[in-house]
């Protein structure tokens, strides 16, 4: 069955469109890039050395735990940061769902992949087709302020330090539309299920 790329914008609902897709095809298996960089830092002790090595001890509590919010300041502000970080974390990221995905490609059910940077890590020539998970640019900043309690001229720069959002929109295979209702949202789950389970699947 087929690999579908899940991506879009920082808070324009990648999420929840997957629990969507979850109610929908409950058999489906599901990777979350945000869950396994998480994992990666809390659990690989090679990560939190490199992460360490380039962001100093600070970053981390008396504790050992990684303080997210200080290293995603630094990161957001300064680009050469941001990507050190994404080399330590994004190689080993790829290597866990492609091989995931390539598992499962015998399986009857879908493999969705949740990857806010697919495009940005050419994630993209693994799935048979993506997905966009889109919204206003005034709906995104909301969300994410609301999400991170980040001043606006903050959840700004956030925003803009990513890919366009209509790069990606120009890219993709489908684009979801979430400026409203979760229901509508559901609505466009259920409409692309039923034209991938329609389709006979090869990859180009």
């Amino acid at each position: 069955m087929a690999v579908i790329g899940i991506t879009g914008g920082i808070s324009t609902g990648k999420s929840t469109f997957c629990a969507c897709l979850r109610e929908i095809v409950p058999n489906a298996k599901f990777f979350d890039a945000d869950h396994a960089a998480h994992q990666l830092v809390d659990l690989d002790p090679e990560v939190k050395r490199e992460i360490r090595h380039e962001f100093g001890s600070a970053i981390f509590s008396s504790d050992q735990d990684l303080n997210r919010e200080k290293l995603r300041a630094i990161v957001f502000s300064n680009a050469a940061k941001r990507r050190a970080l994404e080399q330590v974390l994004h190689p080993r990221i790829r290597r866990l769902w492609s091989t995931e995905a390539e598992t499962h490609r015998n399986s009857p059910d879908f493999f969705f992949a949740d990857i806010p940077l697919l495009y940005e890590t050419g994630g993209e020539r693994l799935c048979d087709r993506v997905v966009v998970v889109a919204c206003s640019y005034r709906t995104q900043l909301r969300w994410l302020m609301e999400r991170t309690s980040l001043e606006h001229s903050v959840a700004e720069q956030m925003i803009k330090s990513q890919m366009p959002l209509d790069e990606k929109i120009r890219r993709a295979d489908h684009l979801v539309w979430n400026n409203g209702a979760r229901t509508v949202l559901a609505e466009q789950a259920r409409c692309l299920v039923a034209l991938w389970q329609e389709q006979s699947w090869t990859k180009s």
